[in-house]
């Protein structure tokens, strides 16, 4: 699930809303996978699945190793797609953003609260880097869990914050006349308009 907080009253955000309240009673499973596409400096479109935990305001939230391949990517190039399918309404989201990582004091108190189960796991995983076998993984996670305190969240473990400035709500219809309902937030000011199919 994705936990709200002061969610934006600005248009694109209700809709958003709606339609998260829409995915839920319809059960959709995994509401909170998103999509988020990032460009590398080798000139390569990189895109992977996480999990968006929270919206607070008009920025949306996940956590990852900063020292991963896509922390790099959002490093040299801060401008990110990102994108949610949830079948059950047949509905997809594509947003454009730019991303930055959150503060160190957001980070250390989100950490404290997870379960020290996932944070042996942070504190245990150089995200991405090579190693000899998964029985090695299970070693080192097997370790970190012996830490004294596993609520010191590590300084390459953080959150990133990305604020829209493009929603594209996609309802598909077995029609294929599928609705495309765009919001484009030019000079502070969204535009609303619709797309063809």
């Amino acid at each position: 699930m994705i936990k709200f907080k002061n969610i934006s009253n600005e248009a694109p955000y209700k809709v958003f809303k709606d339609n998260y309240d829409k995915a839920q009673k319809n059960k959709q499973k995994n509401i909170n996978a998103i999509c988020i596409s990032s460009y590398s400096t080798t000139n390569e479109v990189n895109a992977r699945f996480v999990n968006l935990k929270f919206i607070l305001d008009n920025k949306f939230i996940f956590f990852s190793n900063y020292n991963s391949p896509k922390a790099q990517d959002f490093s040299n190039h801060n401008q990110i797609t990102a994108l949610i399918y949830w079948q059950n309404i047949n509905l997809q989201i594509r947003m454009k953003a730019t991303i930055k990582k959150t503060s160190n004091e957001f980070n250390n108190k989100y950490f404290s609260k997870r379960s020290k189960d996932k944070n042996a796991l942070a504190i245990s995983s150089h995200q991405s880097k090579t190693i000899s076998s998964y029985q090695e993984v299970i070693k080192k996670y097997q370790q970190a869990k012996t830490n004294k305190d596993l609520s010191l969240c590590p300084d390459y473990w953080g959150g990133f914050s990305f604020n829209p400035y493009y929603f594209e709500f996609w309802e598909g219809h077995q029609s294929r006349i599928n609705k495309r309902e765009v919001f484009d937030k030019i000079n502070g000011i969204w535009k609303h308009s619709f797309l063809q199919p």
